[in-house]
């Protein structure tokens, strides 16, 4: 039977209760979890064999070559993981601006010239090593079996597998790798990739030590260096990941915590800070007054977070700074409730996937994001481990005088990012692991998604189901369908510019979310699952 996959018809996902838990965008990743679950691991454990998994059901959005943050609360703390990668140490403004143009304003957005050192391997093995229960190996197997057996390609991934096939088509190894019959596979074929099963084996039998440094590095640097890149062994080998301390910011009698600069979770923290000022719950839901706060207060915060988040140790500012309440009232003075604004920065100076989550009856919960940037990252796959890798160096700047010179591409250092998992905390204890992915949509979606929750009590499905925003520049924003006509047609008199669009992928995010039941001992979890991927939360 030739199935018509689109369905016309608008459907409402329930939320999932157990004991253990783990949600995903693939539900093959899902069940890769529970595996670990059902075996005697824990949710750390859970949430490194799904991640593996998704490396190949969700090609596009992530694979070996990706980087990747956590937080996860261990039973008795906070604790976070920056695994993102850092620069070639052949990566400086001259290298580029001679290979690309005085002109160039950052590295390509393709190519190996695109591609920092990946960092989401090292950290399945530091999460492994710090808070796992399983031997690591153990972790790879279903991941191995599903790229070594192939799966059936589900409709979401397919359509933008598809979207992306013209523009890569050309890069080194996407063809061999990604299009096994000249074309992009259709919803419901069978996709192997043995390539990848052999780079996960030996990523297994080494706990990551052929990755980083060994015969999967040796692999990458001679299939960069014969297609013009520069990247070498010796950077994989000098990689290592960075346990942080979260950021947090107060809301509602709650904490939101995120991953510290480099990456822009600091904009959801800054937004919900300006918000506070406002009494949210007395205005309806979806209506256009609480919409605009919500956009105007987003937009507020990205404005400060493209001019000053990079490499902590380049910033002009610190998080502390950039969350001052103080700061974050006078910023909130600045909303006009008749009027959509193009903000620019404010001066708090005194004198950016795939996510998943897990959690398991000890109460141990897992916030976990992995991405390699734009749909299948630089579009270069080394063939012999089949290692699709990121694109994060697009994100750097080449010039001086960019708009955030802290961002300024140097030897070994990380560029400015986009994915962030998020953390919910009352009274120092844990509530919910989350997290919205989609590039500039994640800080927005962990605002949505939190104010409906904790300012109107919708359960966390609810808010995952319902219609979003999302600012892109200036007073331009989208806006999902099946947000209600009066609230549309409101925000466009206050002066938004807005374009209506129904897309089931990355333009208005996709979330996963487990809230706790009880506190100090676990009850259970309510669990949820966006319907604008195709995944699932599953438990026992």
């Amino acid at each position: 039977m030739n199935f018509n996959y689109q369905n016309p018809y608008t459907s409402t996902r329930l939320p999932l209760f157990a004991r253990n838990v783990v949600s995903t965008s693939h539900p093959l990743a899902a069940q890769a979890g529970l595996r670990m679950l059902l075996k005697g691991g824990n949710a750390v454990d859970a949430a490194i064999a799904a991640a593996a998994a998704l490396t190949i059901t969700e090609p596009v959005s992530n694979g070996l070559g990706s980087d990747a943050f956590c937080i996860l609360w261990d039973g008795k703390a906070l604790h976070g993981l920056n695994a993102s990668g850092r620069a070639p140490q052949t990566w400086t403004p001259e290298y580029f601006r001679k290979k690309y143009g005085a002109n160039a304003v950052s590295p390509p957005k393709r190519g190996f010239d695109s591609a920092t050192v990946p960092g989401a391997v090292a950290g399945w093995v530091a999460l492994s090593e710090r808070f796992g229960k399983l031997p690591f190996a153990d972790l790879m197997e279903p991941a191995i079996d599903i790229a070594e057996r192939g799966y059936l390609v589900p409709t979401v991934v397919q359509q933008k597998w598809a979207a992306a096939t013209a523009e890569l088509r050309g890069e080194a190894g996407f063809a061999q790798s990604f299009l096994p019959w000249g074309r992009a596979p259709e919803v419901g074929e069978l996709f192997q990739f043995k390539a990848a099963a052999r780079g996960l084996r030996a990523i297994a039998e080494t706990r990551g030590s052929a990755y980083y440094g060994g015969e999967i590095a040796e692999a990458i640097q001679k299939f960069s260096a014969s297609h013009g890149g520069s990247i070498t062994a010796k950077d994989f080998a000098d990689y290592r990941p960075e346990w942080v301390a979260p950021i947090g910011q107060d809301y509602r009698g709650h904490t939101l915590h995120e991953i510290p600069p480099n990456g822009q979770g600091i904009a959801a923290l800054i937004a919900l800070g300006i918000l506070d000022q406002f009494d949210l719950a007395s205005m309806p839901v979806d209506g256009v007054d609480s919409q605009h706060l919500q956009i105007e207060a987003m937009k507020l915060a990205f404005a400060d977070v493209y001019k000053y988040v990079a490499e902590p140790s380049a910033m002009a500012v610190t998080a502390e700074q950039m969350l001052d309440r103080a700061y974050l009232a006078s910023r909130a003075r600045q909303i006009d409730m008749k009027k959509a604004q193009d903000f620019g920065a404010g001066n708090p100076v005194k004198g950016g996937t795939i996510y998943l989550t897990a959690a398991d009856e000890n109460g141990m919960m897992v916030s976990f994001i992995q991405s390699n940037y734009m749909g299948f990252g630089s579009g270069v796959v080394e063939p012999t481990f089949g290692i699709s890798l990121q694109n994060r160096g697009h994100a750097f700047s080449v010039a001086a005088n960019g708009h955030n010179p802290a961002n300024l591409v140097a030897p070994g250092k990380r560029p400015f990012h986009t994915i962030i998992p998020a953390f919910l905390t009352q009274d120092g204890q844990p509530v919910m692991s989350y997290g919205v992915m989609g590039a500039n949509m994640q800080p927005q979606g962990h605002l949505q998604t939190l104010v409906r929750m904790l300012d109107y009590g919708q359960n966390p499905q609810a808010a995952c189901d319902a219609p979003r925003w999302r600012f892109n520049e200036g007073l331009e924003i989208n806006v999902e369908s099946g947000m209600p006509a009066a609230t549309v047609a409101a925000l466009a008199a206050r002066g938004h510019r807005m374009e209506v669009i129904n897309d089931s992928y990355q333009d208005f995010g996709a979330g996963q979310f487990i809230w706790r039941a009880g506190n100090p001992k676990v009850e259970g979890y309510v669990a949820a699952s966006d319907p604008r991927r195709d995944g699932q939360a599953v438990g026992f």
